[in-house]
This record gives C-alpha cells, sequence and structure tokens, in this order.
C-alpha cells in the first residue's frame, strides 16, 4: 500500500463540476465528478461528499482489493465513473452496507461510510472517512406520491434530515413562496402550525390541512411585525438571492426567528456572491442538497435535537 502526500478529494453533484472546481485551489486531478486537490479539506459548498486523507492501493485482484480495503474498516461504497462490472465485483466481496431510502422523519445513526474508486484496473483511490454517511453523499427517500403537490418537498426532507432536527408538533412556521404547497405540507404533517405566503393559491388539499394558514401576497410583505415570533422560516421562493438575503436579515435583526432553511436560486454564476453573505452569518451552513438543481440551500439552526 502506497500513500499520497496528504490531500483530499472532492465529489461533485451531477452537472456541477464546473461549480466545484471553480472554489477550490491545488487541483490536481479530477476522475469524472471527483476532483482531487493538494492539501487538507478546504471549505466547498458545491461538493455531494469530500474524501478525506484518500490512498492510493494497489491491489493486483478483485479478492486483494476487497481484502485490503476491510483491513482498513468494515463500511466502504464505490464511486463507480469507470470500470464498472470491477467496481462491482469488489462490492460484492465486502461486507454488505444496507443503502435502503429513508423514511422521514426519523433520527438516524448512521456508521462512518467510506469512499473507494478504481482510477486502474488494479490501482484503487479510497477514502476510509468521509463527509457523508450516505452513499456518495446522495440522501434518498421512501417518496410520497400522493400528499405532496411537487417534488420540492424532496429538499425540505432532505434539509431536515442533515441538520438532524425538524420542526415539531405546535412549532409556527413561515413558508415563504409556498406555492403549491410542497413545503407547507412537509411542515403540516409534522404538526406544525404553517403560515403559508405566496400570490398564488396553494392546492386545495394543502391550504385545508390542519395548521395551515394561507396569506395571499408577496412573500417578502412577511415581515417580523407582520407576522410575530416564529419557530422556522422557510423559503423556496423564486427570486434574487439577494432579497432573499435581506429578507433574513430582518429576520435576523428581530430576534424573533432562529431556525431558516432557504433556497438560494441562481440563474448563471452572477449571484454567486451571495454564498458568502450567508456563511457569514454565524452558524451558518450552505451546501448543495441532492435534491438542489441550479441552486443552494442556506440553514441555520438554533433549536435543540428533537
Amino acid at each position: 500500500m502506497n500513500t499520497r502526500k496528504r490531500c483530499t478529494g472532492y465529489l461533485a453533484p451531477v452537472d456541477f463540476l464546473p461549480q466545484l472546481k471553480q472554489e477550490l485551489k491545488n487541483i490536481t486531478a479530477v476522475h469524472d465528478r471527483l476532483v482531487i486537490a493538494d492539501g487538507p479539506p478546504q471549505p466547498t459548498v458545491w461538493a455531494e461528499n469530500i474524501w478525506y486523507d484518500p490512498q492510493i492501493i494497489e491491489a493486483a485482484s478483485i479478492g486483494a482489493a476487497a481484502s485490503a480495503l476491510t483491513k482498513i474498516q468494515r463500511n466502504w461504497w464505490p464511486y463507480a465513473w469507470q470500470l464498472h462490472r470491477r467496481h462491482t465485483l469488489i462490492q460484492e466481496k465486502l461486507p454488505h452496507v444496507a443503502a435502503k431510502p429513508l423514511n422521514f422523519p426519523q433520527q438516524l445513526k448512521l456508521a462512518q461510510l467510506g469512499s473507494f474508486t478504481l482510477l486502474t484496473p488494479t490501482t484503487m483511490l479510497a477514502s476510509a472517512q468521509c463527509s457523508s454517511p450516505f452513499p456518495n453523499g446522495v440522501v434518498s427517500f421512501v417518496e410520497d406520491t400522493e400528499g405532496p403537490p411537487s417534488r420540492a418537498y424532496l429538499k425540505l426532507w432532505e434539509a431536515f434530515t442533515q441538520l438532524g432536527v425538524w420542526p415539531k408538533a405546535g412549532d409556527r412556521c413561515l413558508d415563504l413562496g409556498a406555492c403549491p404547497g410542497g413545503w407547507t405540507w412537509v411542515l403540516a404533517k409534522l404538526g406544525a402550525d404553517v403560515v403559508a405566503y405566496d400570490r398564488a393559491k396553494l392546492a386545495p388539499h394543502v391550504a385545508s390541512m390542519r395548521g395551515v394558514t394561507t396569506v395571499k401576497g408577496d412573500a417578502f410583505n412577511a415581515t417580523p411585525d407582520r407576522v410575530g415570533r416564529i419557530d422556522w422560516l422557510c423559503s423556496d421562493v423564486i427570486c434574487y438571492p439577494e432579497r432573499l438575503r435581506d429578507h433574513v436579515r430582518l429576520w435576523l435583526d428581530s430576534g424573533l426567528c432562529s431556525n431558516f432553511i432557504c433556497t438560494l436560486k441562481f440563474q448563471g454564476d452572477s449571484h454567486y456572491g451571495v454564498i458568502a453573505d450567508m456563511l457569514a452569518i454565524p452558524g451558518s451552513r450552505v451546501i448543495h442538497l441532492h435534491h438542489n438543481k441550479h441552486e443552494v440551500t442556506w440553514m441555520l439552526r438554533a433549536s435543540s435535537p428533537n
């Protein structure tokens, strides 16, 4: 086994390799969506999974590859960007790792999951420790095909799962740009009271859910003085990210809300500077969720876990 000089791997979400490469320094190699950069981990928004201190492992056979991995730790998952059959054969010789979709909401106790990839048939790059406990950073769910009026609900499920906390029964939530109601549906199903702002109407079955109050109008009219104290501010509103940033600051300055999950939507890269503005808020996280499109999610958590 040979050890590389210290480096870090960054796995880009599908279709977002350019964004990841732009924010990283000292890139030494790119293996499809896996970017290798010299040095310790760098701050990144666009990585779906980070590989810490990956090692080069030479293994002449499939059995030797599996043996080398299991000597390091039990749980591994392949990133098979080439040599797909060989990756599968190695994985079959490793201890089984369950990768079942999650039933939201559920508290997770996930074991550390390493990642490996074949650079050649006999050369692996492997990292025993990764930033995500999910296979290649992908959070998947048992989907609800009847309740939510759009697939946007998956973003909120994923955001809550990443935070490890979500609204509980009786919490008061504000949903900005709620139509057609996917996020409001998630919040109401959790038992929260939801004030849903949008110019358009919510799907009738969502608007009639227990605890849902709809307000027709501009989402940015939902100011602290009009809404009052809330436990969560959630926003998937379509707008320039600067406008959402300013609205969030208004709520932060008011002290009337401590928990936030907001989507920052982009057209091109001209508004990426807002990411740094949001990260400057103490306690903030900005990540590209698996269920995000050309957008990222800003999260701020102040409450205790459920």
